[in-house]
């Protein structure tokens, strides 16, 4: 089974993530703009946005990723307490590492933190919320909110956990 290494730019925190990802989408989501806006705002953060504004992940199955390493230095930050997502970030450094979704059963990892070259994104999703002017190339499909393909596959995955015994 493939093994992906993530880590932050000093490597204090190393995740790894096993087998292939759920989904290698960016977010364009006003919340995924502004939480990454926030991180790359942090004293010599690294950049976790595409040239077009989007966030990059690759999705894993909560039971096929862990931080193997460095897990004191993880802050989470969500944009309101009322916020559904976290996103961690690497004290040591400011590096972005990952989003948790509150009640879901995936963690999407900036796709920055890889290490090698990470799967390419297959598409682009809630691009409505891109701020204007903005032209994306044709080079991936872009969908206006959260495309049947993401709910299906995080759908299918949650079915493959459980029938593994990795959810109550």
């Amino acid at each position: 089974m493939i093994e992906r290494r993530a880590s932050c730019v000093c490597g204090q925190v190393q995740l790894k993530a096993v087998g292939e990802p759920i989904l290698v989408a960016a977010c364009c989501c006003s919340d995924c703009q502004a939480g990454a806006r926030l991180i790359e705002a942090l004293p010599n953060a690294a950049v976790i946005r595409d040239e077009f504004g989007g966030t990059p992940y690759l999705i894993y199955r909560d039971d096929r990723f862990a931080c193997v390493a460095g897990a004191e230095a993880l802050e989470g930050i969500r944009l309101s307490e009322s916020a559904p997502t976290t996103r961690y970030v690497a004290t040591c450094c400011n590096s972005g590492m990952y989003l948790k979704h509150g009640p879901g059963w995936w963690t999407s990892v900036y796709r920055a933190r890889f290490s090698g070259d990470p799967p390419p994104v297959e598409l682009r999703n809630k691009v409505a919320s891109l701020p204007p002017g903005v032209t994306l190339p044709g080079d991936i499909p872009a969908y206006p909110g959260f495309p049947f393909k993401l709910i299906r596959r995080l759908l299918a995955a949650r079915l493959a956990m459980w029938m593994a015994g990795g959810m109550n």
